[in-house]
């Protein structure tokens, strides 16, 4: 499974880039998509290179954003029941189908494709320079999952108000 996310905003961006990362579901900042790995998706990659970041996520990563940022229809969190009339028995077990490509996220019923997350604390890294120049953009391999989780922010909740 590949996360990919966008970094930087439309302003200046390509036109083949634009209409790449709108075809990615990529509209906004911050937002996340879940991908299966295919050729296809490696070669929009390679045209938005400079726009996004991504890597594969691991099973513990998918399960986190799954409890706390992907929304179903009307932003509501995912539910045990909306899980259980999906055939799932846990977010535990979903996790690991979608980590095990044995189900894609577009394919649930109800549920939004675009995963918005909070700009990651402590910030990005330079983002016009690549992930292996020491900046957020391109390919993160697994260290996608460290920007993952500093950007799954607990305390707030997905209309921007504390929770405490």
């Amino acid at each position: 499974m590949i996360a990919i996310i966008r970094i930087r905003g439309s302003t200046g961006i390509k036109p083949f880039a634009g209409k790449t990362a709108e075809l990615l579901n990529l509209n906004r900042i911050n937002h996340m998509v879940l991908f299966q790995e295919s050729e296809s998706l490696n070669g929009m990659l390679n045209r938005v290179k400079d726009y996004v970041t991504w890597g594969e996520v691991d099973t513990e990563t998918l399960e986190l954003l799954l409890k706390e940022r992907v929304l179903l229809n009307g932003r509501k969190k995912l539910t045990e029941d909306y899980l259980k009339s999906s055939g799932y028995s846990s977010i535990e077990e979903l996790a690991k189908a979608l980590s095990e490509n044995k189900v894609k996220i577009k394919d649930l019923p109800d549920v939004k494709p675009v995963i918005r997350l909070n700009p990651p604390k402590g910030g990005y890294e330079a983002i016009q320079k690549p992930f292996h120049q020491n900046g957020s953009a391109g390919y993160r391999g697994s260290k996608i999952n460290n920007l993952i989780r500093r950007m799954i922010v607990p305390g707030v909740d997905l209309n921007g108000k504390d929770k405490n």
